[in-house]
């Protein structure tokens, strides 16, 4: 199993410059959370659609299709829970609630597509290179780049741990999915030890190399903006302030519709 959730590729997306990407990113964010019926949110889903398509991250979200399963069912549930509408259908249901419950979990796998975009088509240099030359503190994007390479460390750690122990009679694959989620619990310490330690020694190696001494910063990787990029971010923001205006005027709400 490839723990790298980068796809090296020379699509367009890849080629965007990164502080595109983030932005359009946060645009993303604002424009799926203005509406609250889901046909008002095809649009967005079409584009983020063609975008997995484009870069390659549909690779990736097959990789955590069983989490999306579970918070699709949950949310599905947990919306109509506490939403009710004028129109009831059955039990806990109304129209109006499932119409809110699907736009509310096509909002939460909207943004968790979006996110598997930027990190699927960014390296993880030009991605906190792109937040700093935003504006963001160099210390918070070197925050962030660790947190970012700690993610492929700790999986590589758990599966090196996890066919250790099979290698030695440990059964992780019978059982139901309790049972299974059992048998991992105790792999949990090992991984979250070599975490640590691997941690500790990248501090002391930041200390030793003088981390911080100077308030600025030279970069190897350097990147200019391109006129696909300027146009590219025209587009999104002229499709952000297009929702906007919609949702200014009424549009894309659920009548009858309340909510807990």
């Amino acid at each position: 199993m490839d723990a790298e959730i980068y796809i090296d590729n020379n699509s367009f997306i890849h080629r965007i410059d990164p502080r595109v990407k983030i932005i359009l990113f946060l645009l993303t964010f604002v424009a799926i959370l203005l509406f609250q019926d889901p046909i008002w949110m095809l649009p967005i889903t079409f584009l983020i659609v063609i975008q997995l398509a484009i870069s390659g991250a549909f690779v990736n979200m097959r990789r955590i299709k069983y989490i999306l399963i579970v918070l699709t069912v949950s949310s599905m549930i947990l919306w109509n829970l506490f939403s009710s509408g004028d129109t009831k259908l059955f039990w806990i249901f109304s129209v109006e609630s499932l119409t809110y419950a699907v736009a509310r979990t096509m909002l939460m796998i909207l943004m968790i597509s979006a996110g598997m975009i930027l990190i699927t088509s960014t390296r993880n240099e030009e991605l906190v290179n792109g937040m700093i030359r935003l504006g963001m503190p160099y210390r918070v994007g070197f925050a962030i780049s660790t947190a970012l390479r700690l993610v492929p460390t700790i999986v590589t750690s758990t599966i090196t741990i996890s066919q250790a122990q099979r290698s030695r009679g440990l059964d992780l694959e019978s059982g139901n999915l309790l049972e299974r989620l059992k048998k991992f619990l105790p792999l949990l310490v090992p991984v979250f030890i070599s975490t640590i330690r691997s941690t500790n020694i990248f501090g002391m190696a930041l200390e030793s190399k003088g981390f911080g001494a100077s308030e600025e910063r030279t970069f190897y990787l350097d990147f200019e903006m391109k006129t696909s990029d300027y146009l590219v971010l025209a587009f999104g923001i002229l499709f952000m302030l297009a929702s906007i205006y919609f949702a200014i005027m009424g549009y894309g709400k659920i009548e009858g519709l309340v909510r807990a």
